[in-house]
């Protein structure tokens, strides 16, 4: 996000120069998952989705929550580089890449999302990768390799899945060790020169261990194009490799598995110039550069050379215990991460805003759970959870150096500094009551408490200023279902979620940088259905909700700071209301054919969203804002990332061979126009009858950070030869055949300057591959 840009007294003096110059549902794919604490048995009807949502191995329909499944085969047959791939999957569902930290991404679910790298802060959407919470939204963008299955719920997920999951969760469930001798391989090339090469190898003894290495390579030139250096631009290179040991001694009821991880990442940063003649910086850049439109012109950049290198090792150690009456289980998890990232954040071929920061991060968590059945109809899952990391950034800035051969850390001798720590604790429980015939009750709720301490400094001016600050908060839920029959359940569920408050990390002055932002919280209302007809042929699962967002943390600019200006994080008393219809269905045609589609309505709008902002210098002080700030009414805005309307369908069908079989899939999904910022657009100020302003009003946000409609259309066609006990593949393949071309995140920055980054365009391969 654009705001890690201006850190500091940095945005100061940037802002006083402003004011001067004014797819597819994979719902129905037959597939497993295993659930951490009770390995998951294979279900009757070979339709049927095993699904781990709530910590324990049931069906997908008989699940009363909002989730959908999506499988290896999903993302296989797309020759997905990474879980963005599942944007448009699942209802309401959008995940973006954030190319300002490495493997970062903007996920939202339901309208709440966190488009932030910075930190100090904690995702609105949790990825769980094999149990383990991702902590930042830096590594949120898993490559899509190795993966059994991915579960996506919507709604709050706090009495499971962690304090922080106001929006939902992505759960990620890689596939274990075979104990089996045997492994697959395979080899991707596509367009802008991208390949990729794969492997995974398995070996045991059949019964009581086994173990997994795997290692995968990607590379690519990028979509881009640099006009000043005339090539491509936004290339990357990726590896990562491990090795994972399962152990599960033959009639303990005991198993563990270990697996050990490193990723590392070399990659372009790249940024499109939105900047238009209203803005600062056009005045500063070539003419060709500025005006330029949101579509077609991204592909074309200006920007100055920029690398980011990151490396990430991670480690889990999952263990379970059976005993008959209860299951106990632990999951420790290990992360750390660290970054070099350059980026030319002005996006043209003048050297006016160029960045170095350099990240540290380090994550240890600790999940301990009992489950079983107290009686008969009634099961439980309790435990705790165990969460602590610590950062820290640096950041250079070279602003106005007009002279890209000198390294921003020769020519910023003010660097700012953050060295942040998070460590939180909690209590959960969730239980299933069957108190009368096909009548369920589930409750629960989690305790959390975390703390937060963040302290800001700058090189010369030393010590700016420190926090430290608790926060506590009980998060409960309750739901309840009634099955009539085996081929429906109705559902209604209410649920808190919960995410932490916390410092700044651009506050300027000591008072800013000590006083804490608050909590937020989501009220989500949900009802649903889930049925099966026509013998099960088509299933049809049906979703109302209304969220109730308040106390939402958003970005505010502030009196203070050497230079008079700050950038803060504060909360917005008003919230938001989000509502909400969604569906996916799948329809079995024949055992060969299946079609699959999901859709989700969503309408949003802000309550009294009003801060503090700049309109005019010496603007004198008005309802507390302070000296050159007024009121600024943001209610008329649009929420980010929040789509009035998504849908998907997606077909599917198997051709039996002599040789194996012939697998075709084709898919469309649809993304109506959404905003990637708070913004102002066009503003309307209120005059008193002394010539005062006295608030303005926004007329929304800026038309540049808004995409266009989005209609992807995904196909490919897969050859599987069955060569003895072997199986070797061939797939063609394209993404986004339609060549849609609009943003992925787009960003203007206090009248200076906007930038913006592009969707992948028409993209097609060929993927060759064994399995053994």
């Amino acid at each position: 996000m654009a705001s890690a840009l201006i850190r500091g007294a940095r945005s100061n003096a940037l802002f006083k120069l402003a004011l001067a110059s004014s797819a597819l549902t994979c719902i129905s794919t037959p597939v497993f998952a295993q659930d951490a604490a009770a390995p998951a048995t294979t279900a009757v009807d070979p339709n049927e989705i095993i699904v781990s949502a709530r910590r324990r191995s049931e069906t997908l329909q008989e699940t009363p929550v909002a989730i959908t499944a999506v499988s290896a085969a999903m993302l296989e047959n797309k020759a997905s580089a990474n879980i963005g791939d599942l944007q448009g999957a699942a209802p309401g569902l959008l995940i973006t890449q954030q190319n300002s930290g490495a493997q970062a991404a903007n996920i939202s679910i339901r309208g709440l999302t966190y488009a932030d790298i910075e930190k100090s802060q904690t995702p609105t959407v949790g990825v769980v990768v094999d149990g383990v919470t991702i902590g930042t939204s830096t590594g949120q963008l898993q490559d899509a390799f190795d993966i059994a299955q991915i579960e996506v719920l919507r709604g709050p997920q706090g009495t499971l899945f962690g304090a922080n999951t106001i929006g939902g969760v992505i759960n990620i469930t890689r596939s274990k060790p075979t104990m089996e001798p045997g492994g697959k391989a395979e080899f991707t090339y596509g367009r802008w020169n991208t390949w990729a090469g794969k492997a995974i190898v398995n070996y045991g003894d059949g019964e009581t261990w086994g173990v997994k290495g795997w290692y995968f390579h990607n590379e690519t030139d990028g979509f881009y194009r640099n006009v000043i250096r005339g090539d491509r631009a936004g290339g990357s290179k990726g590896d990562s490799y491990g090795a994972s040991l399962l152990f599960e001694p033959a009639g303990s009821g005991f198993d563990a598995q270990l697996s050990v991880e490193n990723v590392e990442q070399q990659f372009e940063p790249v940024v499109s110039n939105l900047t238009n003649s209203t803005e600062a910086f056009c005045a500063l850049i070539p003419a060709n550069e500025c005006n330029r439109n949101n579509t077609t012109d991204l592909y074309t950049t200006f920007t100055l050379p920029a690398k980011s290198t990151y490396k990430a090792p991670n480690a889990t150690l999952q263990m379970n215990y059976d005993l008959g009456d209860i299951k106990l289980s632990s999951i420790t998890g290990w992360r750390h991460s660290k970054e070099k990232q350059t980026q030319d954040f002005d996006g043209s071929s003048s050297d006016l805003y160029y960045v170095d920061r350099r990240q540290r991060y380090t994550q240890w968590s600790q999940e301990l759970r009992a489950a079983g059945n107290l009686f008969t109809g009634f099961d439980y899952v309790v435990g705790g959870y165990y969460f602590h990391s610590k950062y820290s950034l640096t950041q250079w800035t070279r602003f106005f150096g007009f002279d890209p051969t000198i390294p921003p850390m020769e020519f910023d001798n003010n660097a700012q500094t953050n060295i942040g720590k998070t460590t939180s604790y909690a209590f959960f429980g969730d239980f299933n009551w069957a108190f009368a015939d096909k009548w369920r009750l589930s409750f629960g709720g989690r305790w959390s408490h975390d703390n937060k301490k963040l302290t800001n400094s700058f090189a010369t001016q030393g010590l700016i200023g420190t926090g430290d600050a608790n926060f506590t908060k009980f998060t409960p839920k309750v739901g309840l279902d009634w099955r009539p029959n085996g081929d429906v359940m109705l559902y209604a569920s209410w649920s808190r979620g919960y995410r932490s408050g916390g410092f700044s990390p651009r506050a300027a002055t000591a008072e800013t940088a000590s006083t804490p932002f608050q909590p937020e919280t989501v009220d989500a209302y949900e009802v649903g259905a889930k049925l099966a007809m026509f013998d099960r042929k088509l299933e049809l699962n049906v979703a109302g909700y209304v969220s109730d967002y308040k106390d939402m943390q958003q970005n505010l600019t502030v009196p203070g700071g050497p230079l008079g200006n700050q950038t803060i994080t504060g909360n917005v008393a008003g919230g938001a209301i989000i509502k909400g219809i969604e569906a996916d269905a799948t329809l079995r045609i024949t055992p060969q054919f299946r079609i699959t589609a999901s859709t989700a309505y969503m309408k949003s709008h802000f309550r009294n969203f009003v801060t503090c902002g700049a309109y005019a210098a010496g603007t004198p002080a008005v309802n507390g804002c302070g000296t050159g700030l007024v009121p600024f009414d943001y209610s008329a805005n649009r929420l980010i990332y929040a789509p009035k309307f998504t849908g998907s369908i997606n077909a599917d069908y198997e051709i039996p061979t002599s040789f194996g079989k012939i697998v075709a899939t084709a898919g469309w999904r649809h993304i109506s126009p959404y905003d990637e910022q708070i913004s102002q657009g066009s503003l309307t100020p209120t005059v008193n009858g002394a010539g005062e302003v006295t608030e303005v009003t926004v007329n929304g946000n800026d038309a540049r950070v808004r995409t266009t409609t989005q209609d992807l259309v995904d196909a490919s066609l897969t050859f599987n030869f069955d060569i003895g006990d072997k199986e070797a593949y061939f797939r063609v393949f394209g993404r986004n055949l339609a060549n849609e071309k609009t943003t992925t995140h787009a960003f203007t920055v206090a009248g200076l300057f906007s930038f913006g980054m592009a969707l992948e365009p028409r993209t097609y391969g060929a993927t060759v591959g064994v399995k053994f």
